[in-house]
C-alpha cells in the first residue's frame, strides 16, 4: 500500500463533514427539485434591480482580478455606518470572516464560548484551529447573556460568539442589554457580534457602533436583506488595530470584483432595502398565520425566517421536516435538545408560502402517523 502525506494532528482528528447539507445536494439525492426553497434564509426577493443591472453591465470586466484592497466597498461601508475605512474589513461573507477570527484569536486547546445550537459554521472554524468549544444552553429560546458571561469568566475564554438577531430561533436582545453584556466582558475576551439579520429586526436591537472598543467585532452581510447570498460578501467593523490584524491573514483576492461592485450598488439603494424589510415582515406574519391555523406556535422573529414550535419533542419535529421534504418543501430545523422541538421556515415568495400552507397539514398528519 502506498504511503500518503500526513495531515496535521488537528485536521486528522476532524470528521469529514460540513455544517450544512445544501438544498442542491438534497435535490441531487432526491432526483427532483424542491417546489418551495424556504429553508436557507436567503432572500427570495433577490437584489435590487439597480444591483442586477450593474452586475450585467460589468460582467464583461470579469477577466480582471478584483481590487485586493476592496477599497471602494470599504469606503462605502464606512460612510454608510459613519466610521472610518480603517475600521472595516471585507470578506467572503460572515463565514469567511469567522474563519479568520478563529485563526487570529484561538490557539489549540483554548476554550471558546458560544451558545448550544447557535450558528454551526462558527463551531466548524473553531474546531479547525483546535479550539475547545464551550456551549451555553439557550434560555427561553434566546441566547443566555448571563450564561455566556459566566462561561467566559470560568474558562478564561479569549473569544465569545453571539448573534443578534439570533439564528436559529429568530430571537433578539435589545441594545441596552447587549451594551451591558459588552461592558461586563473581560477586556481580554474578543466578542464576535454576528448581525447577519440586523437590517431585518428592530433598530432598537442594534447598539451604536463603537470602534474605540478593542474587544468587539461587529459582522454584517449582503446575503440576507440585500439578497446577494450567492456572491459571498460580508464585512466586519472594529477597532483599527483589529482590522490591521485581519490584514495579516485574509485572502486578499477572496472577494470577487463582481461582489465588491454589487455591494457598493446594494448599499446605494436603501429604498429597495426598506421595501424588502417590509415584505419580510409581511412574510413573517403569513408564516405565523399558517402555523397557528395548524395548531402550532410561531415564535417572535426579528429575522427573515420564523421558528415554529411543533408542540412535541425533537423526533416529532424531525418527522414534520422530513414529511415536508418529501412534499418538495425545503425547510430546516434546530437540532439540539429543547430547540429541536421546532422547525424553521424562511420567508419566501407568495407562491412558495402557498405551497407550504397547502402541504403542512398533510405533513403534520404523516408525522403523527395518521
Amino acid at each position: 500500500m502506498r504511503q500518503r502525506p500526513s495531515l496535521t494532528p488537528i485536521v486528522s482528528a476532524l470528521p469529514s463533514t460540513v455544517p450544512f447539507v445544501g438544498p442542491e445536494a438534497q435535490e441531487r439525492d432526491r432526483g427532483r427539485a424542491f417546489r418551495a426553497r424556504i429553508g436557507a434564509n436567503e432572500s427570495s426577493f433577490g437584489p435590487s434591480p439597480r444591483v442586477v443591472a450593474r452586475m450585467a453591465e460589468i460582467a464583461s470586466d470579469m477577466w480582471m482580478y478584483c481590487d485586493p484592497d476592496n477599497h471602494d466597498l470599504k469606503v462605502t461601508v464606512a460612510a454608510h455606518l459613519g466610521v472610518g475605512a480603517e475600521n472595516v474589513v471585507v470578506g467572503e461573507g460572515i463565514d469567511g470572516l469567522l474563519s479568520l477570527v478563529a485563526r487570529m484569536y484561538v490557539a489549540p486547546g483554548n476554550a471558546v464560548v458560544t451558545s448550544l445550537g447557535a450558528y454551526p459554521t462558527f463551531n466548524f472554524h473553531i474546531a479547525g484551529v483546535g479550539g475547545r468549544l464551550v456551549a451555553v444552553p439557550y434560555e427561553n429560546d434566546r441566547e443566555s447573556l448571563d450564561g455566556l458571561l459566566a462561561a467566559v469568566a470560568r474558562e478564561t475564554a479569549p473569544l465569545v460568539y453571539l448573534s443578534n438577531p439570533d439564528n436559529p430561533m429568530g430571537s433578539w436582545w435589545e441594545a441596552a442589554e447587549l451594551i451591558r453584556f459588552i461592558e461586563a466582558l473581560p477586556e481580554t475576551t474578543m466578542l464576535v457580534l454576528d448581525e447577519a439579520y440586523g437590517e431585518l429586526g428592530p433598530a432598537s436591537a442594534l447598539p451604536p457602533i463603537d470602534v474605540a472598543r478593542p474587544n468587539v467585532i461587529r459582522m454584517r452581510t449582503f446575503s440576507k436583506a440585500y439578497g446577494l447570498a450567492g456572491i459571498r460578501c460580508g464585512y466586519a467593523v472594529a477597532d483599527a488595530q483589529v482590522i490591521r490584524d485581519f490584514e495579516k491573514i485574509r485572502n486578499h483576492y477572496g472577494v470577487s470584483r463582481m461582489a465588491q461592485i454589487a455591494g457598493v450598488e446594494a448599499l446605494a439603494d436603501q429604498d429597495y432595502l426598506q421595501s424588502v424589510v417590509t415584505r419580510v415582515a409581511s412574510g413573517r406574519r403569513r408564516i405565523a398565520e399558517i402555523a397557528e391555523a395548524n395548531g402550532l406556535k410561531p415564535l417572535p422573529s426579528a429575522t427573515n425566517f420564523v421558528t415554529i414550535d411543533c408542540g412535541g419533542d425533537g423526533a416529532f419535529a424531525l418527522n414534520v421536516l422530513q414529511a415536508l421534504l418529501s412534499r418538495d418543501v425545503f425547510i430546516r430545523k434546530p437540532m439540539v435538545p429543547v430547540l429541536d422541538r421546532c422547525i424553521r421556515v424562511s420567508v419566501g415568495l407568495d407562491h412558495e408560502l402557498d405551497i407550504f400552507a397547502e402541504e403542512l397539514p398533510g405533513a403534520l398528519a404523516a408525522a403523527r402517523g395518521n
